[in-house]
Protein backbone atom coordinates (compact mmCIF):
# COMPACT_ATOMS: atom_id res chain seq x y z
CA UNK A 1 0.00 0.00 0.00
CA UNK A 2 0.88 3.37 0.01
CA UNK A 3 2.86 5.05 2.14
CA UNK A 4 2.29 8.71 3.29
CA UNK A 5 4.57 11.10 1.31
CA UNK A 6 7.17 13.14 3.25
CA UNK A 7 9.33 16.00 2.54
CA UNK A 8 10.03 16.25 -1.43
CA UNK A 9 13.55 17.17 -0.66
CA UNK A 10 15.62 16.31 1.94
CA UNK A 11 19.45 15.78 2.97
CA UNK A 12 20.49 11.71 3.84
CA UNK A 13 23.80 10.11 4.79
CA UNK A 14 25.23 7.36 3.53
CA UNK A 15 28.53 5.64 5.08
CA UNK A 16 29.63 4.68 1.90
CA UNK A 17 29.14 7.97 -0.24
CA UNK A 18 28.47 10.47 2.30
CA UNK A 19 25.80 13.04 2.13
CA UNK A 20 23.17 12.25 -0.57
CA UNK A 21 19.78 13.91 -1.44
CA UNK A 22 16.48 12.23 -1.50
CA UNK A 23 13.70 13.14 -3.69
CA UNK A 24 10.29 12.42 -3.67
CA UNK A 25 8.82 12.24 -6.68
CA UNK A 26 5.08 11.77 -7.30
CA UNK A 27 2.13 10.87 -6.53
CA UNK A 28 0.83 14.12 -8.39
CA UNK A 29 4.03 14.30 -10.89
CA UNK A 30 3.98 14.95 -14.80
CA UNK A 31 6.38 12.13 -15.10
CA UNK A 32 5.49 9.60 -13.14
CA UNK A 33 2.40 8.68 -15.46
CA UNK A 34 -0.65 8.54 -12.69
CA UNK A 35 -0.48 8.18 -9.17
CA UNK A 36 3.05 7.18 -8.64
CA UNK A 37 5.77 7.98 -6.36
CA UNK A 38 9.38 7.04 -6.83
CA UNK A 39 12.05 7.78 -3.67
CA UNK A 40 15.11 8.85 -5.53
CA UNK A 41 18.48 8.91 -3.71
CA UNK A 42 20.74 10.56 -4.97
CA UNK A 43 24.69 11.38 -5.17
CA UNK A 44 24.70 14.85 -7.31
CA UNK A 45 22.90 13.56 -10.37
CA UNK A 46 23.25 10.08 -10.06
CA UNK A 47 21.03 8.03 -8.38
CA UNK A 48 22.16 5.46 -6.04
CA UNK A 49 18.75 4.08 -4.81
CA UNK A 50 15.57 4.11 -6.29
CA UNK A 51 11.61 2.88 -4.09
CA UNK A 52 8.92 2.53 -5.78
CA UNK A 53 5.73 3.35 -3.92
CA UNK A 54 2.44 2.33 -5.18
CA UNK A 55 -0.72 1.91 -3.60
CA UNK A 56 -2.63 5.04 -3.80
CA UNK A 57 -5.50 3.92 -6.80
CA UNK A 58 -6.19 0.89 -5.26
CA UNK A 59 -9.99 -0.40 -5.24
CA UNK A 60 -10.57 -3.81 -3.98
CA UNK A 61 -10.99 -5.13 -7.63
CA UNK A 62 -10.24 -8.55 -6.90
CA UNK A 63 -12.27 -8.68 -3.89
CA UNK A 64 -15.10 -6.97 -5.54
CA UNK A 65 -14.97 -9.39 -8.06
CA UNK A 66 -15.85 -12.14 -5.27
CA UNK A 67 -18.68 -10.66 -3.72
CA UNK A 68 -20.17 -10.19 -7.73
CA UNK A 69 -21.54 -12.71 -10.69
CA UNK A 70 -18.94 -13.24 -13.11
CA UNK A 71 -20.72 -11.44 -15.72
CA UNK A 72 -21.25 -8.64 -13.20
CA UNK A 73 -17.06 -8.25 -13.50
CA UNK A 74 -16.62 -7.78 -16.74
CA UNK A 75 -16.90 -3.89 -16.93
CA UNK A 76 -14.57 -4.06 -14.11
CA UNK A 77 -12.01 -5.57 -16.26
CA UNK A 78 -12.27 -2.29 -18.73
CA UNK A 79 -10.87 -0.46 -15.83
CA UNK A 80 -7.75 -2.09 -15.03
CA UNK A 81 -6.04 -0.46 -17.60
CA UNK A 82 -8.18 2.21 -19.18
CA UNK A 83 -6.01 2.35 -22.71
CA UNK A 84 -7.07 -1.74 -22.93
CA UNK A 85 -10.03 -2.20 -22.50
CA UNK A 86 -10.70 -4.51 -25.46
CA UNK A 87 -7.93 -7.30 -24.50
CA UNK A 88 -8.50 -6.74 -20.78
CA UNK A 89 -12.06 -8.29 -21.62
CA UNK A 90 -11.12 -10.81 -23.85
CA UNK A 91 -8.18 -12.19 -21.08
CA UNK A 92 -11.18 -12.43 -17.82
CA UNK A 93 -13.46 -14.31 -20.76
CA UNK A 94 -10.61 -16.66 -21.66
CA UNK A 95 -10.30 -17.33 -17.90
CA UNK A 96 -14.40 -17.91 -17.84
CA UNK A 97 -14.36 -20.00 -20.69
CA UNK A 98 -11.51 -22.61 -19.67
CA UNK A 99 -13.38 -22.92 -16.39
CA UNK A 100 -16.26 -23.49 -17.70
CA UNK A 101 -15.77 -25.49 -21.03
CA UNK A 102 -17.17 -23.15 -22.93
CA UNK A 103 -16.81 -22.85 -26.76
CA UNK A 104 -16.79 -19.64 -28.91
CA UNK A 105 -17.71 -19.20 -32.53
CA UNK A 106 -15.16 -18.77 -35.62
CA UNK A 107 -16.76 -15.25 -36.68
CA UNK A 108 -16.09 -13.76 -32.62
CA UNK A 109 -12.30 -15.48 -32.53
CA UNK A 110 -11.38 -13.24 -35.48
CA UNK A 111 -13.37 -10.13 -33.88
CA UNK A 112 -11.46 -10.91 -30.81
CA UNK A 113 -8.30 -10.72 -33.02
CA UNK A 114 -9.36 -7.87 -34.36
CA UNK A 115 -9.94 -5.77 -31.41
CA UNK A 116 -7.11 -6.93 -29.71
CA UNK A 117 -4.94 -5.59 -32.41
CA UNK A 118 -6.87 -2.31 -32.63
CA UNK A 119 -5.84 -1.81 -29.16
CA UNK A 120 -2.32 -2.88 -29.44
CA UNK A 121 -2.45 -0.13 -31.77
CA UNK A 122 -3.63 2.27 -29.61
CA UNK A 123 -1.75 1.47 -26.09
CA UNK A 124 2.02 0.94 -28.53
CA UNK A 125 1.39 4.71 -30.31
CA UNK A 126 0.24 6.80 -27.03
CA UNK A 127 3.59 4.75 -25.25
CA UNK A 128 5.86 6.82 -27.84
CA UNK A 129 3.69 9.34 -27.20
CA UNK A 130 4.18 9.85 -23.49
CA UNK A 131 7.48 8.85 -24.15
CA UNK A 132 9.23 11.86 -26.40
CA UNK A 133 6.94 13.75 -23.66
CA UNK A 134 9.19 12.48 -21.01
CA UNK A 135 12.04 13.31 -23.24
CA UNK A 136 10.89 16.78 -23.37
CA UNK A 137 9.71 16.81 -26.72
CA UNK A 138 6.18 19.07 -25.39
CA UNK A 139 3.50 17.42 -26.76
CA UNK A 140 3.83 16.89 -30.48
CA UNK A 141 4.41 13.65 -31.05
CA UNK A 142 1.64 12.68 -28.39
CA UNK A 143 -0.67 14.85 -30.09
CA UNK A 144 0.21 12.71 -33.73
CA UNK A 145 -0.51 9.84 -31.51
CA UNK A 146 -3.73 10.88 -30.21
CA UNK A 147 -5.21 11.84 -33.64
CA UNK A 148 -4.41 8.27 -35.13
CA UNK A 149 -6.04 6.78 -31.61
CA UNK A 150 -9.29 9.30 -31.84
CA UNK A 151 -9.76 7.51 -35.08
CA UNK A 152 -10.11 4.06 -33.32
CA UNK A 153 -12.01 5.25 -30.42
CA UNK A 154 -14.20 6.18 -32.51
CA UNK A 155 -15.02 2.46 -34.35
CA UNK A 156 -14.89 1.39 -30.52
CA UNK A 157 -17.70 3.53 -29.69
CA UNK A 158 -19.52 3.22 -32.98
CA UNK A 159 -19.51 -0.64 -32.05
CA UNK A 160 -19.55 -1.06 -28.28
CA UNK A 161 -21.17 2.51 -27.46
CA UNK A 162 -18.12 3.22 -25.63
CA UNK A 163 -14.79 4.86 -26.30
CA UNK A 164 -12.88 3.48 -23.56
CA UNK A 165 -14.81 1.62 -21.29
CA UNK A 166 -16.01 -1.11 -24.07
CA UNK A 167 -17.60 -4.12 -22.06
CA UNK A 168 -17.52 -5.96 -25.54
CA UNK A 169 -16.51 -9.71 -25.16
CA UNK A 170 -19.37 -12.25 -23.29
CA UNK A 171 -18.53 -15.92 -22.44
CA UNK A 172 -18.79 -17.61 -25.42
CA UNK A 173 -18.51 -14.38 -27.78
CA UNK A 174 -18.88 -11.06 -28.52
CA UNK A 175 -21.68 -8.78 -27.64
CA UNK A 176 -22.34 -6.87 -31.26
CA UNK A 177 -21.71 -8.05 -34.75
CA UNK A 178 -19.98 -5.46 -36.69
CA UNK A 179 -21.79 -4.34 -39.51
CA UNK A 180 -20.66 -4.46 -42.80
CA UNK A 181 -20.06 -0.29 -42.93
CA UNK A 182 -17.86 -0.79 -39.49
CA UNK A 183 -16.18 -3.69 -40.96
CA UNK A 184 -15.41 -1.72 -44.19
CA UNK A 185 -14.10 2.03 -42.06
CA UNK A 186 -11.86 -0.61 -39.99
CA UNK A 187 -10.38 -2.19 -43.02
CA UNK A 188 -9.34 0.96 -44.45
CA UNK A 189 -8.39 2.35 -40.98
CA UNK A 190 -5.54 -0.35 -41.09
CA UNK A 191 -4.89 -0.24 -44.80
CA UNK A 192 -3.75 3.59 -44.36
CA UNK A 193 -1.83 2.75 -40.52
CA UNK A 194 1.24 2.09 -42.30
CA UNK A 195 1.43 5.79 -43.80
CA UNK A 196 0.98 7.10 -39.79
CA UNK A 197 4.14 4.91 -39.05
CA UNK A 198 6.31 5.97 -41.71
CA UNK A 199 5.60 9.77 -41.17
CA UNK A 200 5.75 8.80 -37.27
CA UNK A 201 9.16 7.08 -37.35
CA UNK A 202 10.99 9.70 -40.50
CA UNK A 203 10.05 12.42 -36.81
CA UNK A 204 11.25 10.25 -34.72
CA UNK A 205 13.45 7.12 -34.30
CA UNK A 206 16.40 8.71 -36.50
CA UNK A 207 16.23 11.54 -33.65
CA UNK A 208 19.61 12.83 -32.65
CA UNK A 209 18.19 13.76 -28.84
CA UNK A 210 16.00 10.35 -28.66
CA UNK A 211 19.24 8.42 -29.92
CA UNK A 212 21.41 10.45 -27.18
CA UNK A 213 18.71 9.69 -24.44
CA UNK A 214 17.69 6.13 -25.06
CA UNK A 215 20.50 3.82 -26.07
CA UNK A 216 22.51 2.26 -23.69
CA UNK A 217 19.87 3.70 -20.99
CA UNK A 218 17.89 1.70 -18.43
CA UNK A 219 19.18 -2.07 -19.59
CA UNK A 220 17.83 -5.10 -19.02
CA UNK A 221 19.36 -7.92 -19.65
CA UNK A 222 17.85 -11.33 -20.89
CA UNK A 223 18.35 -13.42 -17.33
CA UNK A 224 17.48 -10.23 -15.29
CA UNK A 225 14.07 -9.99 -17.31
CA UNK A 226 12.99 -13.58 -17.05
CA UNK A 227 13.92 -13.88 -13.33
CA UNK A 228 11.59 -10.99 -12.30
CA UNK A 229 8.85 -12.33 -14.76
CA UNK A 230 8.62 -9.40 -17.30
CA UNK A 231 6.87 -10.35 -20.03
CA UNK A 232 5.78 -8.18 -23.14
CA UNK A 233 7.56 -6.09 -25.28
CA UNK A 234 10.22 -5.21 -22.07
CA UNK A 235 10.94 -8.86 -22.22
CA UNK A 236 11.37 -9.31 -26.29
CA UNK A 237 13.80 -6.04 -26.13
CA UNK A 238 16.14 -7.87 -24.07
CA UNK A 239 16.34 -10.44 -27.07
CA UNK A 240 13.96 -13.34 -25.43
CA UNK A 241 11.92 -14.95 -28.13
CA UNK A 242 8.40 -15.18 -25.72
CA UNK A 243 4.88 -14.06 -27.16
CA UNK A 244 2.26 -16.20 -25.64
CA UNK A 245 0.01 -15.49 -28.72
CA UNK A 246 2.96 -17.75 -30.17
CA UNK A 247 3.54 -19.57 -27.41
CA UNK A 248 -0.14 -20.90 -26.45
CA UNK A 249 -1.95 -20.16 -29.49
CA UNK A 250 -5.26 -18.88 -27.89
CA UNK A 251 -7.91 -17.38 -30.19
CA UNK A 252 -7.06 -18.36 -34.24
CA UNK A 253 -3.72 -16.57 -33.85
CA UNK A 254 -2.06 -19.73 -35.41
CA UNK A 255 -3.86 -19.08 -38.62
CA UNK A 256 -1.91 -15.53 -38.70
CA UNK A 257 1.26 -15.27 -40.09
CA UNK A 258 3.40 -12.66 -38.16
CA UNK A 259 6.40 -12.29 -36.54
CA UNK A 260 8.09 -11.80 -32.91
CA UNK A 261 10.06 -8.67 -32.90
CA UNK A 262 13.15 -8.79 -30.95
CA UNK A 263 15.82 -6.38 -29.78
CA UNK A 264 19.56 -6.90 -28.22
CA UNK A 265 20.53 -4.60 -25.86
CA UNK A 266 17.59 -4.03 -23.46
CA UNK A 267 17.78 -0.68 -23.14
CA UNK A 268 15.19 2.38 -23.43
CA UNK A 269 15.89 2.69 -27.17
CA UNK A 270 15.13 -1.04 -28.07
CA UNK A 271 12.02 -0.65 -26.06
CA UNK A 272 10.67 2.39 -27.97
CA UNK A 273 11.71 0.31 -31.51
CA UNK A 274 9.97 -2.55 -30.25
CA UNK A 275 6.44 -0.78 -30.13
CA UNK A 276 6.75 0.16 -33.43
CA UNK A 277 7.51 -2.84 -35.11
CA UNK A 278 4.73 -4.99 -33.08
CA UNK A 279 2.27 -2.23 -34.60
CA UNK A 280 3.54 -2.95 -38.31
CA UNK A 281 2.97 -6.31 -37.34
CA UNK A 282 -0.41 -5.70 -35.85
CA UNK A 283 -1.17 -4.59 -39.04
CA UNK A 284 -0.60 -7.55 -40.78
CA UNK A 285 -2.87 -9.39 -38.68
CA UNK A 286 -5.36 -7.00 -38.67
CA UNK A 287 -5.14 -7.07 -42.41
CA UNK A 288 -5.59 -11.09 -42.43
CA UNK A 289 -8.01 -10.89 -40.15
CA UNK A 290 -10.40 -8.55 -41.97
CA UNK A 291 -9.83 -10.99 -45.40
CA UNK A 292 -10.78 -14.02 -43.86
CA UNK A 293 -13.03 -13.03 -41.42
CA UNK A 294 -16.21 -15.79 -41.66
CA UNK A 295 -20.09 -15.26 -41.33
CA UNK A 296 -22.17 -17.04 -38.53
CA UNK A 297 -22.75 -15.95 -34.94
CA UNK A 298 -20.68 -14.08 -32.88
CA UNK A 299 -22.13 -16.29 -29.93
CA UNK A 300 -22.57 -19.30 -28.82
CA UNK A 301 -26.10 -20.76 -28.76
CA UNK A 302 -25.91 -22.44 -25.77
CA UNK A 303 -23.75 -20.09 -24.04
CA UNK A 304 -25.88 -19.35 -20.69
CA UNK A 305 -24.67 -15.44 -19.40
CA UNK A 306 -27.64 -15.20 -16.77
CA UNK A 307 -27.56 -17.30 -13.94
CA UNK A 308 -24.16 -18.53 -14.81
CA UNK A 309 -22.38 -20.91 -12.83
CA UNK A 310 -19.72 -22.58 -13.83
CA UNK A 311 -18.48 -25.97 -12.20
CA UNK A 312 -16.37 -26.49 -9.10
CA UNK A 313 -12.65 -26.14 -10.28
CA UNK A 314 -10.17 -23.76 -10.78
CA UNK A 315 -8.71 -22.13 -14.25
CA UNK A 316 -6.18 -19.68 -15.39
CA UNK A 317 -7.06 -17.53 -18.60
CA UNK A 318 -3.75 -15.79 -20.17
CA UNK A 319 -3.39 -13.34 -22.98
CA UNK A 320 -0.29 -11.43 -24.87
CA UNK A 321 -1.80 -7.71 -23.72
CA UNK A 322 0.01 -4.88 -25.25
CA UNK A 323 1.97 -4.48 -22.35
CA UNK A 324 2.74 -8.32 -21.17
CA UNK A 325 1.15 -11.18 -19.84
CA UNK A 326 -1.97 -10.30 -18.33
CA UNK A 327 -4.19 -13.44 -16.62
CA UNK A 328 -7.17 -13.83 -14.37
CA UNK A 329 -6.96 -17.02 -11.51
CA UNK A 330 -10.36 -17.97 -11.07
CA UNK A 331 -11.71 -20.69 -8.41
CA UNK A 332 -15.20 -22.05 -8.86
CA UNK A 333 -17.51 -23.62 -5.70
CA UNK A 334 -20.55 -23.62 -8.03
CA UNK A 335 -21.57 -20.56 -6.92
CA UNK A 336 -22.83 -17.49 -9.02
CA UNK A 337 -19.73 -15.63 -7.90
CA UNK A 338 -15.80 -16.42 -8.01
CA UNK A 339 -14.83 -18.19 -4.88
CA UNK A 340 -11.24 -16.22 -5.97
CA UNK A 341 -10.43 -13.83 -8.15
CA UNK A 342 -6.96 -12.65 -8.82
CA UNK A 343 -5.39 -10.69 -11.74
CA UNK A 344 -1.50 -11.43 -13.18
CA UNK A 345 -1.12 -7.56 -13.89
CA UNK A 346 1.76 -6.71 -16.14
CA UNK A 347 1.83 -3.20 -15.12
CA UNK A 348 2.87 -4.10 -11.67
CA UNK A 349 5.19 -6.77 -12.79
CA UNK A 350 7.17 -5.09 -14.92
CA UNK A 351 7.79 -1.68 -12.74
CA UNK A 352 9.72 -4.01 -10.36
CA UNK A 353 12.62 -3.39 -12.01
CA UNK A 354 12.59 0.08 -12.35
CA UNK A 355 15.80 0.58 -9.52
CA UNK A 356 17.77 -2.01 -11.87
CA UNK A 357 17.29 -0.21 -14.64
CA UNK A 358 17.65 3.16 -13.13
CA UNK A 359 20.92 2.66 -11.24
CA UNK A 360 23.86 4.91 -12.22
CA UNK A 361 22.08 6.89 -14.58
CA UNK A 362 20.58 10.20 -13.70
CA UNK A 363 17.35 11.44 -12.43
CA UNK A 364 16.45 12.71 -16.29
CA UNK A 365 17.21 9.06 -17.00
CA UNK A 366 14.74 7.79 -14.72
CA UNK A 367 11.74 9.46 -15.77
CA UNK A 368 12.38 8.34 -19.31
CA UNK A 369 13.26 4.46 -18.26
CA UNK A 370 9.71 4.98 -16.75
CA UNK A 371 8.10 6.09 -19.80
CA UNK A 372 9.87 2.79 -21.75
CA UNK A 373 8.23 0.36 -19.14
CA UNK A 374 4.62 1.05 -20.26
CA UNK A 375 2.85 1.12 -17.13
CA UNK A 376 -1.41 2.02 -16.13
CA UNK A 377 -1.73 2.83 -12.48
CA UNK A 378 -5.31 1.11 -12.51
CA UNK A 379 -3.60 -2.17 -13.36
CA UNK A 380 -0.49 -1.42 -10.78
CA UNK A 381 -2.96 -0.62 -7.96
CA UNK A 382 -6.12 -2.52 -9.10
Amino acid sequence: MGAAAGPLVRAVHDEFHGDLLEVSMGPQHPSTHGVFRMVVTLDGERIVKLKPVFGYLHRNHEKIAEGTSYLGSMPYTDRLDYLCSMSNNWAYALAVEKLAGQPVPDRAQYLRVIMAELTRLVNHMCLVGFLFNDLGTSFTPLLYAFREREKILDLFESLSGSRMMCNYQRFGGCRVDPTPEWLAAASALVNNFPRFLDEYETMLTGNEIMLARTQGIGRLNAQQAINAGITGPGLRASGVDYDIRKVDGYGFYPRFDFRVPLGAHGDTYDRYMMRVLEMRESVKILQQAFRDLPAGPIMDPKAKLRGFRPKIGEAYGRLEGPKGELGFHLISDGSPNPYRYRVRPPSLINLTLLEEMSLGHTIADAVVILGSIDIVLGEVDR
